[in-house]
């Protein structure tokens, strides 16, 4: 006896992602119930859209921010009984690559940053974090170098005849490395030491002499 398909419900379905063209974070499908759970858990809001009502969150989110509501909202709508697709990347609590995706989402908050900078101050603070001695992007990167650089040329000793220029560069991008980080913060130091630059004093009034000094 054929066995036969089940039912499935499609509003019983809710996607949650975020669309490439608008870095919006989005919420497709599910009931009014689903609705009034990513309002109240997650901060949706309705919005009316060419093939029907979609949620989204607000403008302007931080991204830790938005991964923090659309993980509260989907845990809140499994719990509810819907079957939710929550993108990975919006996951908090997903583990794979989580390293990288830090990584990434670190500089592309400094872009950020660097590009709605008011003052000079808030430049400085973004080239200190490129730049910093110990603990910036820089530095850190050419230590990444110099590790390459020599545990290459330890393999390159065990195979001889092969190219080694290549390798040899490797130093010289090192050197690079140290370079830019030089010059990054002399702008640094350049962009904080003009925001903490004394305005002009006013020239002196030229009123007319009292009176008592005429005489």
């Amino acid at each position: 006896m054929k066995q036969p398909e089940p039912d499935f419900w499609v509003l019983e379905y809710v996607t949650i992602t975020k669309d490439p063209r608008t870095d919006l974070v989005v919420a497709i499908g599910g009931t009014e119930k689903a609705a009034d759970i990513l309002q109240r858990t997650g901060g949706f809001l309705s919005a009316a859209g060419p093939r029907g009502d979609y949620h989204r969150l607000p403008h302007g989110l931080p991204v830790e921010q938005q991964r923090l509501k659309a993980t509260t909202a989907s845990h809140a709508l499994l719990a509810a009984g819907y079957s939710v697709h929550l993108d990975p990347a919006l996951n908090m609590l997903a583990t794979p690559d989580s390293e990288r995706d830090a990584a990434l989402r670190y500089l592309a908050r400094l872009a950020k940053r660097v590009a709605a900078a008011g003052t000079s101050t808030e430049v400085a603070e973004v080239l200190t974090e490129i730049a910093a001695p110990v603990h910036g992007l820089l530095p850190l990167t050419r230590e990444v170098v110099v590790r390459a650089w020599i545990a290459a040329s330890d393999l390159q000793e065990a195979a001889p005849g092969a190219e080694s220029v290549p390798i040899a560069r490797l130093g010289d991008t090192a050197r690079s490395l140290s370079e830019a980080a030089r010059v990054i913060l002399q702008a640094r130091n350049h962009a904080a030491r003009a925001a903490q630059r004394p305005a002009t004093a006013p020239p002196p009034s030229r009123a007319q002499p009292s009176v008592s000094r005429r005489r």
